[in-house]
């Protein structure tokens, strides 16, 4: 049994025109998943999935703006309407408009970024996860971020929001599992992509920041699937640790 094989899987990934979201979209594309590409920019989505079709894997490319929900619903309907059902949704589209102390930030920075950061995974699991349940089959994924673990003076609400996306894959895991339907949060450190350019383009902050990590460098999306991950304990446990009271 190769746990690895995603054949015959449909995999929607928001924000997966570049970055870690490309990385995601194409590796699960050589693991034989079809995909859904989307990000803001259909432009920028086809190139993508261009490059996974031109690879040999099926690719399709859906606009959506997250922070809106007609978009959300057209993503899912048209997923549907092209596969004719979803089995993961990957949910990495996020914002951060605010860089500076949390106490600074302006409301409409705010809520622009619960919307895109929280709001939009919980819509789009609501409307993914019944016919998921149909099948008794699914996954959902949503990037978190390591800002939601650690307290930090520059992208606090950022970091409250990607907190929030952890809490929301483990209530979902433990209202879903009994449809044989598994969430789980990926949360990445400082990993090179444009979304993270003002952290690591600043060579005083990256020196810093490899200095403190163990691997004395940042990570690279691609790495996302495995190869960045060090000093962990992976809980393998049905989800019985997030559980209230067991």
């Amino acid at each position: 049994m190769d746990l690895f094989d995603l054949t015959g899987k449909v995999a929607i990934i928001t924000g997966g025109s570049k970055g870690i979201g490309r990385a995601i979209a194409e590796r699960m594309a050589q693991a034989g998943a079809k995909v859904v590409v989307s990000s803001r920019k259909l432009d920028k989505c086809e190139e993508v999935a261009e490059a996974i079709r031109a690879a040999g894997g099926d690719a399709t490319a859906i606009a959506c703006n997250v922070s809106h929900m007609e978009h959300l619903e057209n993503l899912v309907a048209q997923t549907l309407k092209t596969y004719g059902k979803i089995d993961i949704l990957v949910g990495n589209a996020a914002v951060n408009p605010h860089y500076g102390p949390m106490t600074e930030i302006d409301e409409s920075a705010f809520d622009k970024i619960m919307d895109s950061n929280i709001k939009a995974n919980l819509w789009l699991a609501r409307m993914v996860l019944p016919q998921m349940a149909e099948r008794k089959d699914g996954v959902i994924i949503i990037l978190s971020s390591i800002a939601g673990i650690k307290g930090t003076d520059d992208i606090g609400v950022y970091g409250i929001s990607k907190a929030a996306d952890s809490a929301l894959v483990r209530n979902l895991a433990v209202r879903w599992g009994e449809h044989n339907i598994r969430c789980n949060a990926i949360a990445p450190g400082l990993i090179k992509t444009d979304f993270a350019r003002a952290l690591w383009e600043n060579p005083e902050r990256l020196a810093q920041v490899e200095a403190s990590y163990p691997l004395r460098r940042i990570g690279e999306p691609d790495e996302i699937a495995g190869q960045y991950i060090t000093g962990q304990t992976i809980v393998v446990d049905g989800g019985s640790t997030i559980v209230a009271g067991v």
